[in-house]
């Protein structure tokens, strides 16, 4: 039955369950090749391990991870701060042991040889490839300010599992700690709104008015700040960090977090959410890929490397084409698991079907800043203008909105809250070209009455 736009279906619990489909890679892969090395062990190299397996592709493949485990749903290292691996492990070991997929985990990558189809780890060992997938995700950044930049104890980023242990080791599970996290982004907002809840006294420090302005607006930042709030975090906002100086107890440890405007922000610990570079140290000195000024590779539609044979970027490392609506090919990086992931499996279709095809997808990401938020579209042109429709006043806990951001009368991006089938859905009709116009929704046209044909494989 439908119900509040969602779907819903009645039945025995054990029995709808056990009815779930789950992917099957089972493979018992052929040696008469080198195979696929995938280099990084994060979304991406799974989106590509799973779409490789899945699409037919039977010849060995070899991942190389620098994290000492396998795939992990990075997502909930800054929502939860989960620090249980069986919590947050994506697959089962099993379920790769029977896809015949060849982890080399703890090892880093120390260069790549693409003329010879060789990658080389920092432990010496050579894997020789026939095609080779980029995918070695994101160092997250410290600050380059005294007491901010990795220089005293209690200075933490949240980008692996490590960090999250860090991180709740030093904040106890008795609440009451003094907390600044700096960065109003997203994962400044999901840890900071993870820790308030287990109630620490947390204050998140950011550049803009309101959290995330430059990419959502004000009125929609303004949406999550006061849903953090209400949950026990606080804000400074329009500031910019000085420095960070030492505890009068342990000199080794931070103390305080200075901003410019005088202010000193008591801090038993300190999470900096300030972004991440892309971690392409091994290609530093390549001569066959030049590297973009943020560090990252440039690929083309089908996440190839331009000049080198057989050899692929995706991820965090990669600056793509952006071919959805108002993109008009704009080169972009977006950090978002689902891009990562698709990319991935767009590249594993490009391999299974010996370059004839690729997948076409728009950006996705979700968080959680005090509600659930979904999103899709890209704004590499930016946007000029936003339409909100539904409720926006959280103070009962019934906010659930749709927004929709244009240029000029396109639709460029679509964020929901607590409406996820209208981010869904919006996400196809772009990916389709059939995305209402800017006029269409002022007129009152009804997103979720459009039809999708039934027959069109999504």
């Amino acid at each position: 039955m439908q119900k509040d736009g969602g779907v819903y279906i009645t039945g025995d619990e054990s029995t709808i369950k056990a009815g779930r489909r789950k992917l099957n890679i089972k493979c018992s892969a052929k040696s008469q090749d080198t195979g696929v090395v995938v280099v990084g062990g994060g979304s991406g190299g799974l989106g590509a391990i799973e779409g490789l397996r899945a699409g037919g592709y039977s010849g060995k493949i070899t991942v190389i991870s620098s994290e000492p485990h396998q795939p992990i749903d990075r997502t909930k290292l800054s929502k939860a701060l989960i620090t249980d691996l069986s919590k947050i492990a994506w697959r089962s070991p099993e379920f790769f042991k029977e896809g015949d997929v060849e982890f080399m985990t703890g090892q880093s990558v120390k260069s790549v040889d693409f003329k010879s189809k060789k990658v080389t780890s920092d432990d010496g060992k050579s894997y020789s490839y026939s095609k080779l997938i980029l995918a070695s995700g994101g160092t997250a950044k410290f600050l380059p300010m005294d007491g901010l930049k990795g220089d005293l104890g209690n200075v933490f980023v949240i980008r692996s599992l490590a960090n999250a242990q860090d991180i709740m080791k030093a904040a106890g599970e008795n609440g009451g700690k003094k907390i600044v996290v700096i960065g109003s982004s997203f994962i400044g907002m999901e840890v900071g709104n993870a820790l308030a809840g287990m109630k620490h006294d947390v204050t998140i420090v950011g550049m803009e008015e309101e959290p995330m302005q430059a990419v959502m607006g004000k009125k929609i930042g303004n949406i999550f700040r006061k849903l953090l709030e209400k949950n026990g975090a606080k804000f400074k906002l329009s500031a910019s960090v000085e420095k960070g100086t030492p505890s009068s107890s342990d000199k080794s440890k931070i103390g305080a977090v200075q901003l410019k405007d005088g202010t000193s922000l008591d801090a038993d610990l300190v999470i900096e959410g300030v972004g991440i570079r892309p971690s392409t140290d091994y290609l530093q000195d390549n001569s066959a890929v030049k590297l973009e000024d943020d560090g990252s590779v440039r690929v083309d539609e089908k996440f190839q490397i331009p000049g080198v044979q057989d050899a692929f970027a995706i991820g965090d490392i990669a600056t793509f084409p952006y071919h959805g609506p108002s993109g008009g090919g704009k080169p972009v990086r977006i950090e978002h698991w689902d891009v990562a992931q698709n990319a991935g499996r767009s590249v594993a279709l490009t391999i299974n079907s010996n370059g004839k095809e690729h997948k076409s997808f728009i950006p996705v990401f979700w968080s959680a800043p005090g509600s659930q938020v979904r999103y899709c579209g890209n704004t590499p042109n930016g946007w000029d203008d936003l339409i909100v429709h539904g409720e926006t006043d959280v103070s009962e806990g019934k906010q659930s909105w749709t927004a929709y951001y244009t240029k000029g009368e396109e639709v460029v991006a679509v964020a929901s809250m607590m409406r996820d089938p209208y981010m869904t859905q919006s996400a196809e009709l772009m990916r389709r070209g059939k995305m209402p116009s800017k006029s269409d929704l002022q007129k009152g046209v009804e997103i979720l009455e459009i039809n999708i044909p039934s027959e069109v494989k999504i």
